[in-house]
């Protein structure tokens, strides 16, 4: 396989090249640390140019997956050279260098290129000193390959005359037994491929060896030929463009389907025609207009072609063991007839030898009567066998531990009967049976064996059917997987955490703090949400909003627990809370004096709590259906209205509460009085907290049947002033001070009293927001939940709390200074309107934004308006293309077909995920074409987004373990 441009590779495609000479740069991307793409423009003319550090440099029409965000060397490369011209494209000398210069004058800038060694990429001024560089090295005590240091022009190697004959024999003195081609290679810059090419001309090879097949004195003119020959064909090259071809090697299929031809290498044809170069005349090539399609086909088509590959290998492995089975019963079928041929020659020999073998089994008998040892035994046979005695002759090996005696066995009647003669052969004679007691035996052994061969036989053709089957299945399942992994689309919310919520928005985080940065500056836009866990070292969870409605409260919740799970909660077994607020309030700016560092960002304004979250996450598949099939899923995740929902049973009440802030209890943030009435909802538990003024607040339990008395409205004002202080709880919502729980009922007469002018807006509210909001029906053991929550909370006292909160890292009450406590009074609140988000240290690492921003934004909409063709709940007549593995809140997988609950645990990840797929692989109710695409997902992709360590959780687990 080629590796990389050689020199004549580099004239045959700059030639091609000149047609960029005049196009503006339109944008510069980055694929890896090494591969960049250069888009040109002028007028509706549009050009990729491919530039891949040490290996090679063309145009391209291909899609190439570009990098997550922009590395440092492309935003360099932008703000340089992005809107200039490109002027010029030249090489270097004869060196495997490129130099392309943008702009004129004091405004010129070259990127240089270098396709030799380890490759590099530089970026240079008009006076060629390095402004950026790939790679940093050191040439030789002088020249230095840094930033700020000019680069060295006068290292490039120059075109040289045609070698003499006294150069070539200085080169090759003292090369003896070497390569000839070898040998050369490195003294001149025509490239390995040019230089075997003229040699074969001439008629010589490039693996003769100097001083044995290839003389010197004899071979030396025809070598001065081929050097001719070279400048020729260089000179040409520079000229005329060049034609393009690739060597392909032809792979059969085992499948049938027809040869797959694999690309081996590329090369630009030894002159204007298509023409081959000598050496790869025997071989197949595919030819090309330019030189420049055929690299690019052969590198575009490197990763498909080794998927083809792998299938080709495991359709061979399938066949390969078709073959082992059938060969495996021809020879057992072979051994048994063997058998039966061998026991049937010892029991005619026996037969036919019968009064010598029973002569030579008394003859054993009787020395063991007489007591004599085996050694004894073996000895007197041999002084027997020594006197010609014919018993002694026969026996050839004694095996009394097992009562046996071997003897040879010819057939007397071998002169009379040449034709139905018996060859002479060993046979195991039993001591314990008589002659024809032993042929018996050799002849049902052999009939034995002749019942079993005609089993072997017809279960042959089963076994071979059986085998025949499944090696069809293999071949279809190698090719469906095939077809699967090329249609395989990477969305690009996949490098990032990620979900789709059950009302269908798309929720990220990022998986480090480099991640946290790039999500907020490129992704979170005007109508998005960011949520953050109130806890250190969380990740940044931005919900992608595509419209300008609100983000419905299960979709933030769902987005709370991605925060908590995806945080030191989930190892650490704790539960905590999430807030979110919007796209405005997130900025990158800090406080006068202040720094942020990587994946920090500053909040401003009010953050918006949400109840501790559960550390569940699920397992699952979404599947991309083929738009066709969209339509059967309309609606599959949508936000549910009032009158989606069942009604709630007349029993279960709604409870309200009023929560008081103790005297000393700061509020959150100064509240305007335009905006007294503030609602912060909790799905989960159905809570509602509504601020009446400073330092009251009412809350409403939908749906639970927790109240003060049953008969409320009968009892007097006076008794329930009696019995508040006995019912006062103290709860504590994540803030330095407790929070006062006061029950109260609508029927309540001491209730309506406390309630102060500025409280009369709030009760219009949330009537208005009992009316719009739907009211789910109560889940199965919330009553009980909530009798827990309230019980637990009641005697928890602020030592308890602070530890707690210290166990979290979210939490620790500071010393009040006098200004403190003067604020304290006024009713203002003691914390800072600005709170910084804090990721885990980590050494701070420059990301910079993107400068492509309204191309990246209509990708991102598009790959929102994308989630309406992934589905979790497939149907039977569905066409699905492939299938993705998902991480998210247990609650939006909780309606997909295939789903596991995952918590912490200490399994490991991978095997978490193995067992899960092996779960659902056994399902009953799964199609085959989904299995197919769920086992087509790379083993990679199936649990890198798995939280930590993790137990599983699903019906009859146990049984795929």
């Amino acid at each position: 396989m080629k590796p990389r441009f050689d020199t004549f590779d580099i004239i045959c495609s700059l030639l091609e090249l000149q047609k960029l000479v005049g196009m503006r740069l339109n944008q510069v991307y980055d694929i890896d640390n090494k591969t960049y793409l250069l888009r040109f423009q002028r007028g509706e003319e549009k050009c990729v140019l491919l530039l891949e550090s040490g290996t090679r440099f063309h145009i391209t029409q291909f899609e190439w997956p570009k990098n997550d965000s922009p590395s440092g060397f492309s935003m360099k490369l932008r703000k340089h050279l992005r809107n200039k011209r490109l002027e010029a494209v030249h090489q270097l000398g004869v060196d495997r260098i490129v130099s392309f210069q943008f702009g004129t004058g004091e405004a010129a800038y070259y990127v240089i290129l270098e396709l030799y060694d380890r490759g590099n990429i530089l970026l240079a001024d008009k006076d060629h000193v390095i402004l950026n560089i790939l790679r940093y090295h050191v040439h030789g005590e002088d020249a230095r390959f840094a930033v700020r240091e000019k680069y060295p022009l006068n290292l490039a190697k120059q075109r040289s005359d045609l070698p003499t004959e006294d150069k070539l024999r200085e080169i090759l003195r003292n090369k003896d037994g070497e390569n000839l081609k070898k040998v050369l290679n490195p003294h001149f810059e025509y490239g390995p491929t040019i230089l075997e090419h003229v040699l074969l001309e001439v008629n010589l090879a490039g693996n003769m060896k100097v001083g044995k097949t290839f003389i010197i004195d004899q071979h030396l003119p025809q070598l001065l030929e081929a050097f001719s020959a070279a400048e020729r064909l260089i000179n040409e090259a520079i000229k005329s463009p060049a034609k393009g071809y690739i060597i392909q090697k032809k792979e059969e299929r085992a499948s049938g389907e027809g040869p797959l031809y694999t690309y081996q290498a590329f090369h630009p044809s030894v002159g204007a025609e298509k023409t081959v170069a000598r050496q790869h005349a025997a071989q197949d090539v595919r030819w090309f207009d330019g030189f420049n399609p055929a690299v690019d086909e052969y590198f575009s088509s490197l990763e498909t072609q080794k998927i083809d590959l792998k299938a080709v290998q495991q359709e061979r492995d399938a066949l390969r063991k078709l073959q082992n089975v059938q060969r495996d019963h021809d020879e057992r079928v072979s051994a048994l007839e063997k058998v039966q041929l061998d026991d049937k020659l010892r029991g005619e020999l026996i037969t036919r030898n019968q009064a010598i073998v029973d002569a030579a089994i008394m003859f054993i008998r009787r020395c063991i009567a007489a007591q004599l040892s085996w050694d004894d035994i073996g000895n007197y046979i041999k002084e027997a066998a020594a006197q010609n005695d014919p018993i002694a002759l026969l026996i050839k090996d004694l095996k009394l531990n097992i009562n046996h005696i071997t003897l040879l066995l010819s057939d007397p009647y071998a002169e009379e009967e040449e034709e139905n003669s018996l060859k002479p052969m060993l046979v195991d004679i039993d001591l314990d049976l008589s002659a024809f007691a032993n042929a018996k035996k050799y002849f049902d052994a052999k009939r034995s064996a002749a019942k079993k061969q005609q089993k072997t036989i017809e279960s042959v053709g089963k076994a071979l059917k059986s085998a025949e089957k499944k090696t069809k299945q293999a071949l279809k399942e190698v090719q469906t997987t095939t077809n699967i992994i090329k249609a395989r689309k990477v969305f690009w919310f996949e490098k990032f955490f990620w979900f789709i919520s059950s009302e269908n928005y798309l929720v990220v985080a990022g998986r480090d703090q480099i991640q946290n940065e790039i999500i907020v500056k490129r992704y979170l836009r005007e109508n998005d949400i960011y949520v953050h866990a109130d806890i250190s070292g969380a990740s940044s969870v931005v919900i992608k909003n595509p419209t300008s409605d609100p983000v419905p409260p299960k979709t933030l919740n769902e987005a709370g627990v991605m925060a908590v799970c995806y945080s030191v909660a989930w190892d650490a077994k704790v539960l905590t809370g999430a807030y979110w607020v919007n796209a405005n309030q997130v900025s990158k700016t800090a406080p006068t004096g202040e720094y942020l560092t990587t994946g920090s960002f500053m909040i401003r304004g009010k953050k918006n709590y949400l109840l501790p979250a559960q550390l569940a996450m699920g397992f699952s598949f979404l599947f991309k259906l083929e738009e066709s099939s969209v339509s059967r899923h309309k609606d599959e995740r949508k936000v549910r209205q009032n009158d989606e929902l069942e009604p709630i049973k007349e029993e279960e009440k709604d409870v309200e509460m009023e929560l008081e802030l103790s005297d000393n209890e700061p509020t959150s943030e100064n509240i305007d009085e335009e905006k007294k009435e503030e609602l912060i909802e909790f799905p989960d538990t159905e809570l509602q907290i509504q601020h009446s003024g400073l330092n009251k607040v009412s809350v409403k339990l939908k749906n639970t049947t927790l109240t003060t008395k049953e008969d409320g409205g009968d009892e007097s004002s006076d008794d329930e002033d009696s019995d508040s202080d006995k019912d006062e709880q103290v709860v504590y919502l994540g803030d330095n001070e407790p929070v006062i729980l006061k029950p109260s009922s609508k029927k309540s007469n001491s209730a309506a009293a406390s309630q102060t002018k500025s409280s009369q807006p709030q009760k219009m509210q949330a009537e208005k927001d009992k009316e719009t909001k739907p009211v789910p029906q109560i889940k199965r053991g919330q009553r009980s939940k909530m009798k827990k929550i309230k019980e637990k909370y009641k005697d928890q006292d602020e030592e308890e709390r602070k530890l707690k909160m210290l166990i979290l890292q979210s939490a620790g009450t500071k010393k009040e200074t006098k200004k403190d406590k003067k604020k304290n009074k006024d009713g203002r609140s003691n914390r800072p309107k600005t709170d910084e988000v804090k990721p885990k240290p980590v050494p701070k690492v420059a990301v910079k934004r993107d400068g492509d921003e309204e191309e990246e934004e209509v990708a991102v909409n598009d790959d929102v308006n994308m989630l309406c063709s992934l589905t979790g709940q497939p149907h039977p007549e569905d066409e699905l293309l492939f299938a993705i593995p998902v991480i998210a809140p247990y609650a939006a997988v909780s309606n997909y077909k295939y789903k596991v609950k995952l918590t912490p645990g200490t399994g490991k990840r991978g095997k978490a995920a193995n067992t899960a797929l092996a779960l659902f692989l056994k399902d009953k109710l799964g199609t085959p074409r989904e299995k197919e695409c769920l086992k087509s997902v790379k083993s990679q992709d199936l649990a890198k987004n798995i939280p930590g360590k993790v137990k599983v959780s699903a019906p009859n687990i146990h049984k795929h373990r």
